[in-house]
């Protein structure tokens, strides 16, 4: 450093030690929150096809591309006991091309308007997505209606695909978090799709591409079926390749209904993971579905308690006592069920001061009403991701689709920021209360039993 850089690098550190310290306040405090406003959903056009197809057209924004969203109600509930995955594997061989388009084909078209088309398959749903951009959105909609409606399903890359899911299915296995929300679901969901997670090698290696071919063909149709279109694009082109394109779809089966009866209660159980310096932990319950009108108030107490970064549980066993690294909780929904869950993977000697934490904190929040402050924060922040998540053409896409698929009205969006906020904290305390009953909780526990077992001892006895 020369002398004259020297001198200045002086004076301004002395500079900055002369500034008065309500200046330094003055400049850091932020600025005053202001009022979040209600979600308005973008004028949209739905029509529905001779066939049942559902149709959601939806202009969005000013940059030029577009997203096509084809949801079909089709995925994992509709497989047997014996057919783990197979949902899956079927997604998977609609992804190798058309009975006129290869794999390669179809990746090239869609890279030519500008974007991708890809296949992916969910716990009630398979989706066929697609983004280019706008002036190329009929010829987007014509390749999703080809991808999902004339698959090739090649047996010739059956084995190959059963390759790639056999590895995936080997380093899920070694992995203690899969493994505990396997045992989880297995607890909550006995006898049910939702609870059978993973498949036996053999199971996976012994799927045909009869199977795979059996499976598309009982389970996909236009009556299963929801287009969305959202982004910038000619509304009329786009309708008239949507009628042609989908139009002469055979209707197909209607959806599946099985909806779960989650179990709860006490159950603690122990995986050994030995010599492992961390444990994987899971605690929770079954909570109200999207449907009740308790739901906004379950989420917001779920980010107080653990889903928010600065949540009581994550503060508690992370900040203060450095247990862990990411805990967090999080209410997952299916179709018409949902389960709430705390989750963490924790340092093995900490494992019962862990689960001992977690339980004070679930057990304050039911005796005290959190202040003021503390839930408007959470209420702020819970306002703010919601607006994010509306801010692109695939988010705006999820929303609809998400209210689509649990029979929500228009309100569920547009209502959510004026619902959160209006949360209070007797409201939240009266909520963790009625659901957050530890006594009906399992836990799960990943671990090396040999250190833990007697630390998760206690918390087998039965609790009210």
């Amino acid at each position: 450093m020369t002398s004259l850089l020297r001198s200045s690098a002086i004076i301004m550190a002395l500079g900055a030690l002369a500034i008065p310290a309500a200046a330094v306040a003055q400049k850091v405090t932020p600025p005053p929150v202001g009022t979040p406003k209600d979600f308005k959903l973008p004028p949209r056009r739905e029509f529905t096809l001779p066939n049942g197809m559902q149709v959601t057209l939806v202009p969005f924004g000013t940059v030029p591309k577009v997203n096509v969203s084809l949801t079909v109600r089709a995925g994992r509930i509709n497989q047997g006991p014996n057919q783990i995955w197979l949902a899956d594997l079927t997604g998977d061989l609609m992804n190798e091309g058309t009975v006129t388009r290869t794999a390669a084909q179809v990746a090239e078209q869609a890279a030519a308007m500008g974007g991708e088309v890809s296949v992916g398959v969910g716990s009630d749903q398979t989706f066929v997505n697609g983004s280019v951009l706008s002036e190329r959105a009929a010829d987007l909609v014509r390749l999703v209606a080809d991808v999902a409606r004339h698959p090739r399903l090649p047996a010739s890359e059956l084995e190959r695909i059963k390759g790639d899911r056999l590895r995936t299915l080997s380093i899920a296995r070694s992995q203690p978090q899969p493994l505990a929300d396997e045992k989880f679901r297995q607890i909550t969901y006995p006898d049910h799709p939702y609870g059978r997670v993973f498949p036996t090698e053999a199971m996976l290696k012994g799927y045909t591409i009869q199977q795979v071919r059996n499976f598309y063909a009982a389970n996909f149709g236009a009556a299963r079926s929801h287009l969305y279109v959202a982004g910038v694009f000619d509304a009329a082109a786009v309708e008239r390749a949507v009628r042609a394109a989908f139009g002469d779809w055979a209707r197909g089966a209607p959806p599946v209904e099985n909806v779960p009866k989650p179990r709860s209660g006490r159950v603690v159980e122990l995986l050994d993971r030995p010599d492992a310096v961390q444990s994987t932990i899971i605690v929770g319950l079954p909570v109200p579905d999207p449907t009740s009108p308790d739901y906004t108030a379950l989420n917001v107490t779920d980010a107080l308690l653990g889903g928010a970064f600065g949540s009581r549980i994550t503060t508690n066993i992370r900040e203060q006592k450095g247990y862990t690294y990411s805990p967090y909780s999080t209410v997952t929904d299916r179709y018409h069920t949902a389960i709430w869950t705390e989750q963490a993977d924790v340092t093995t000697k900490f494992t019962g001061a862990s689960l001992t934490e977690i339980f004070n904190e679930i057990e304050r929040l039911r005796r005290e009403a959190p202040p003021a402050d503390e839930l408007a924060g959470i209420e702020r922040n819970l306002a703010g991701i919601f607006t994010l998540r509306n801010s692109s053409r695939g988010g705006i896409i999820g929303q609809l689709q998400f209210v689509d698929a649990q029979g929500l009205g228009d309100d569920y969006l547009t209502g959510y920021v004026r619902r959160v906020l209006a949360v209070t904290p007797a409201e939240v305390q009266r909520t963790a209360q009625r659901y957050l009953v530890p006594g009906r909780m399992a836990i799960v526990v990943v671990g090396d039993r040999k250190t833990v077992a007697e630390q998760v001892a206690p918390f087998r006895a039965p609790v009210p």
